[in-house]
């Protein structure tokens, strides 16, 4: 996702099917063209989604998994019986609907997450400290994003974020969290970007949250007068640069992950921060677009 993706958003809206009245579209939030953003009904579906991240982060981007994922190519972890798995599928593509999916996010909501392992950013993340200031606040954990290399493009990154939106609007979650990724383990080839996010992104106040302090690299690399803010943003991968457009934040501090061949900051998104182009976009009257 990048600036000038966001900035052009309004110019195709996504058709959000209603559901019909035996509830069988209750799990599709939206489609452009022959793309479907829906959650995935069966354990073949997970599956399929496990096998485009394998594609992804292993093949890709080099991550080292357990040695039976690699023997399987297949992603996974014991997150993803407890999540909900968000799906992009190309319905233009031959065969089944595991064969169709081009496009992943995984979904964990704040009493799934309480119930059984906490969060998956809590490993990385003190994110204890940022809930217990939030009491009556439901957060949802966005993990796992994941698009085929061929469909990295404006409508699949619209029907994603449709998902998202209506996903949280269904289960009335106050904000957004989750792990976002620079690649490779040295965070100093990312100095410009990192410092940036420093220096003008960092969250505060009561939805401030720190790299867990075994894990904490610092981010502010570059001092503010050497920082150009255009470079800097250029130089975000285009899901950075997406959240940042929504109006998140990110942590204090970023953490290498060395099995994933990353160095990760954390997002931070009150659903009430967002910005009111987008809530109108992807918002409640997004049934507008129903047919």
């Amino acid at each position: 996702m990048t600036v000038e993706l966001l900035d052009r958003l309004e110019n195709t809206k996504a058709n959000v099917p209603a559901g019909d009245a035996d509830g069988l579209d209750k799990d599709v939030f939206g489609r452009i063209g022959t793309l479907e953003v829906r959650l995935a009904r069966n354990a073949s579906e997970v599956k399929a989604c496990q096998a485009i991240r394998y594609r992804v982060f292993v093949e890709e981007m080099n991550a080292r998994l357990s040695s039976e994922a690699m023997r399987l190519k297949l992603d996974f972890d014991k997150f993803d019986d407890i999540c909900d798995h968000l799906l992009v599928l190309d319905h233009a593509i031959e065969g089944d609907p595991e064969d169709q999916i081009v496009g992943t996010y995984r979904l964990l909501r704040h009493e799934v997450a309480m119930a059984n392992f906490g969060f998956y950013s809590a490993s990385e993340f003190q994110i204890e400290a940022l809930l217990a200031r939030h009491p009556t606040k439901r957060f949802m954990e966005l993990g796992r994003s994941c698009v085929l290399q061929d469909y990295r493009t404006k409508r699949t990154v619209e029907l994603l974020w449709q998902g998202n939106w209506s996903y949280s609007m269904r289960y009335n979650m106050d904000a957004m969290i989750g792990c976002a990724s620079f690649p490779g383990v040295q965070p100093e080839k990312h100095a410009l970007a990192l410092s940036f996010l420093a220096q003008n992104a960092t969250v505060h106040g009561e939805w401030a949250v720190d790299a867990r302090p075994e894990l904490f690299c610092a981010m502010d690399l570059i001092p503010s007068e050497l920082v150009d803010a255009r470079r800097a943003v250029a130089a975000m991968p285009p899901l950075v640069k997406g959240y940042l457009r929504l109006g998140a934040m990110v942590g204090n501090g970023a953490v290498i992950d060395h099995d994933f061949n990353t160095t990760d900051v954390l997002i931070v998104l009150p659903i009430s921060s967002i910005s009111d182009r987008y809530v109108n976009y992807y918002g409640g009257s997004a049934g507008r677009f129903a047919s």
